[in-house]
């Protein structure tokens, strides 16, 4: 057991990264004695009967982040997965309930594909476009290390028909096991074969039951923490499934647009307002669109910080800009686009809700207007701190890329919230000047 220190501890020593893997951005990120929010804290924030403090939780999360002993329930509350005003009877029921619905989804895409809660990772297609199973041996074998040539069919026997919902599940397989292998190699828990599988396992299930969006690039980055924090296969898939309620919308592709467009858009407005120099001079380059912030957005900072530091700044995300009806409207559909009526509709303590959307209720953002979520401004931080050398030395978008990619080991964490806070009531000043 690690001990406290008051110097702090780096948030990294809690993950043990690889000996040949030395690279990569350095935690900033220190867990603290009185800062962090600790295990004696948090079970201390809960009642006799399990009424959680949510109140007195967000304000030590705000101050010191979470301590990585207790960091996967508390993400539990934090996303939504769980109502603060529940008790541990409740949750407890909530729990086993959800874990017998994610064993039945598991088991339908077990009957869709064998590869699904084997232990083993696709990482070829096994399946042409129309749904015909690949008979090259060669492929077979990419796709089914572990078995003989003449066994290496798994799953993709010749069927007499598969629906198109079916073909297109089956065809991102294997993306997401080449995806899977990919992520966090640098940590000893994935040196562990089921680890991987598990993540594999997680993101095939959220794929099928997410027909709108399916499996895209970067949710492997977004589920991997989850993994790690919480044991039970079934827990972790809730717990990614809240994350991506609040990111789905950025994975979300049309024919007319890209999902992450809207935030793009509403950091070129951020930009114009509080840095109208750099917004010029960038669409002067041709980034007006801003998509070199793509990466930022849509696996939020993980290549700009260490593993650790990246999980800080997550929580400290989700406490900002928590409120305490996002259990009801996720559980309940007919809420989700009520945010604002279901707040004013119940008298709730303004310490309830997060720091950041304490700011958006003081300002009064309209029913009809959704409030900008926090990363828009943390990637605006990002750019206001790069601001003078992007104006003085960018003479292409290439170059852009280049200074933004330098931020890389240098970001810190607790620096970019907070600056993060102070532009969003700027910005909210101005806009309501203007």
């Amino acid at each position: 057991m690690m001990m406290w220190k008051d110097s702090g501890v780096p948030a990294d020593s809690f993950y043990e990264a690889r000996s040949e893997c030395a690279e990569g951005p350095k935690s900033k990120f220190k867990i603290k004695a009185g800062k962090t929010l600790s295990a004696r804290r948090w079970h201390a924030a809960f009642s006799p009967d399990g009424h959680l403090d949510i109140a007195s939780v967000l304000s030590r999360i705000q101050r010191g982040g979470v301590h990585p002993s207790i960091r996967g329930e508390v993400w539990e509350f934090l996303l939504g997965c769980f109502d603060p005003k529940s008790t541990f009877d409740e949750r407890e029921q909530q729990r086993q309930h959800r874990r017998v619905q994610y064993a039945r989804w598991k088991e339908l895409c077990q009957a869709l594909d064998s590869h699904v809660g084997s232990g083993r990772i696709i990482t070829a297609p096994v399946i042409t476009e129309d749904g015909q199973p690949i008979q090259d041996p060669l492929v077979l074998l990419e796709a089914n290390p572990d078995q003989s040539k003449g066994q290496a069919n798994g799953g993709s026997e010749a069927e007499p028909y598969l629906d198109k919902q079916v073909i297109e599940w089956k065809l991102t397989l294997h993306q997401i096991g080449l995806d899977v292998l990919r992520t966090d190699r640098t940590l000893v828990f994935y040196e562990k074969k089921e680890n991987l599988s598990k993540l594999w396992d997680i993101l095939a299930v959220y794929a099928w039951i997410d027909k709108d969006v399916g499996y895209c690039q970067g949710m492997s980055d977004l589920c991997s923490p989850v993994i790690i924090l919480l044991e039970d296969e079934a827990d972790a898939f809730w717990c990614f499934e809240r994350l991506m309620r609040k990111l789905r919308g950025n994975f979300r592709c049309t024919e007319r647009s890209v999902g992450v467009e809207n935030q793009l858009q509403s950091l070129a407005s951020i930009t114009q307002v509080l840095d109208p120099k750099l917004h010029q001079h960038l669409e002067t380059l041709g980034g007006g669109d801003y998509l070199f912030a793509v990466r930022m957005f849509m696996v939020l900072f993980r290549r700009e910080l260490s593993f650790g530091d990246s999980l800080y700044l997550w929580e400290m995300m989700w406490a900002l800009e928590y409120y305490p009806d996002m259990f009801a409207m996720y559980e309940e559909p007919e809420l989700i686009n009520e945010k604002n009526e279901v707040s004013k509709g119940k008298v709730k303590s303004i310490r309830q809700f997060g720091k950041f959307e304490r700011e958006n209720i003081k300002n009064g953002t309209k029913a009809s207007e959704a409030p900008l979520p926090i990363t828009v401004f943390l990637v605006a931080s990002v750019l206001k701190e790069k601001s003078a050398r992007l104006i003085q030395e960018a003479r292409g978008l290439d170059d852009v890329v280049k200074i933004l990619n330098e931020t890389n080991g240098d970001l810190d964490a607790k620096k970019t919230c907070s600056h993060a806070i102070r532009l969003h009531k700027k910005y909210l000043k101005m806009a309501k000047r203007s």
